[in-house]
């Protein structure tokens, strides 16, 4: 089977309302030749949806939403459901980002529950995982991943999991200007490939992009692409800036 379709993901986090979000992807457009052979997909504030999707004019930018309500609809102040995302033009959404399950407690019955709702709205999930440092040092890197990989990936149906992207995120790595070495990825996402198979077989699973995602920049997202078994980035601070995300965008291109 060929290799998966390179993926590259810009996390806005909290950045960027709708008139950042109009003015930076004029710039980024202007910056970024469409590329056939990747995906490009963007994942800003819910807020600066439709403000993004009007300004790009160009279908090779897509859009995901950073985190929906496990509900469909109903009193949850604040909240927004994937079913609203989808209407305000994403077509994917992150499910089990690091911050989320710290900051929010989003436990892994939590993302599954989210990752479901993602899929019953038409959007395609992408699934983060990752270990702590200390869980890291502790030798429980497999432990931990191949947990939160078994909490959502046998839940979703067979034409779900062949639409499944997973976000192989050191938490450590993330926004500490620290970064897994090309070995450390290679690593992990050997670990990610082998339960995928294991929950949906070698030909589902080899299909799958696993990307990595932790203070990846213009200087290193060559070498960690290089990387056996990374297909992609999901880039955090170096998305805010046009040029930066540009060029990380290019990598890997033939």
């Amino acid at each position: 089977m060929s290799a998966p379709k390179p993926f590259f993901g810009a996390n806005w986090k909290m950045h960027k309302g709708p008139s950042e979000a109009r003015a930076f992807v004029r710039a980024f457009a202007g910056l970024h030749r469409p590329r056939p052979d990747a995906a490009v997909v963007f994942f800003p504030p819910s807020i600066s949806l439709p403000a993004f999707r009007e300004a790009a004019g160009r279908d090779d930018l897509e859009l995901g939403v950073q985190d929906v309500h496990q509900e469909t609809e109903g009193a949850h102040t604040g909240a927004i459901s994937a079913g609203m995302a989808a209407d305000a033009g994403a077509a994917w959404g992150l499910a089990g980002h690091s911050e989320r399950r710290r900051e929010f407690g989003d436990d892994d019955d939590l993302v599954a529950a989210k990752a479901a709702r993602l899929v019953e709205a038409g959007l395609r999930p992408v699934l983060c995982v990752g270990e702590t440092l200390e869980e890291r040092d502790d030798g429980r890197l497999e432990a931990v991943l191949r947990r939160q990989l078994a909490a959502v990936v046998p839940t979703l149906p067979g034409a779900a999991a062949r639409e499944l992207v997973v976000a192989y995120e050191p938490v450590w790595a993330i926004g500490t200007g620290r970064t897994a070495s090309p070995e450390d990825a290679a690593d992990a996402h050997g670990t990610v490939r082998r339960e995928l198979v294991e929950h949906l077989g070698p030909e589902t699973a080899d299909a799958i992009p696993i990307i990595y995602g932790g203070s990846v920049k213009p200087h290193n997202v060559d070498e960690l692409l290089a990387a056996p078994g990374v297909d992609g980035a999901l880039v955090g601070g170096a998305s805010l800036d046009p040029e930066a995300f540009a060029r990380i965008c290019e990598a890997g291109a033939g």
